[in-house]
């Protein structure tokens, strides 16, 4: 399974795994490969200098040490979540979306909205 964490999981998986089912934690561990989307990084920097979050200093530094893979932005995302319909209003939620369809991952989220895109979920 090749996973995409959406921005709240990242932080969980980092921070506080009990937060995670033990099988979404198991689906983690087990997973081909995990991504993390730089559109999360970016969400999770804005919302914690607005002190609306909170994520540890060296997030980037425990999400390599994780073996996690970063996800860049590519010029295809960018076109595919500006194409994507308006079902969701986030355009964070919107750029992962689009990065799963193109990438052919299954995001791990607790964000039910985004199965409207029809793109696989692993709820967290």
């Amino acid at each position: 399974m090749r996973l995409l964490l959406d921005s709240q999981v990242v932080i969980w998986a980092m921070v506080d795994t009990e937060l995670l089912r033990p099988a979404v934690r198991e689906s983690i561990a087990a997973a081909d490969i995990v991504h993390v989307s730089a559109a999360s990084l970016w969400e999770i920097a804005i919302k914690r200098a607005r002190g609306r979050l909170s994520a540890p200093d060296d997030l980037i530094e425990l999400i390599g040490r994780a073996g996690f893979v970063p996800l860049a932005i590519t010029e295809r995302h960018g076109w595919a979540a500006g194409s994507l319909p308006r079902l969701h209003n986030d355009p964070f939620d919107r750029m992962i979306v689009a990065q799963a369809i193109a990438e052919g991952l299954t995001i791990v989220t607790s964000d039910r909205r985004m199965r409207d895109y029809g793109v696989p979920i692993l709820a967290v």
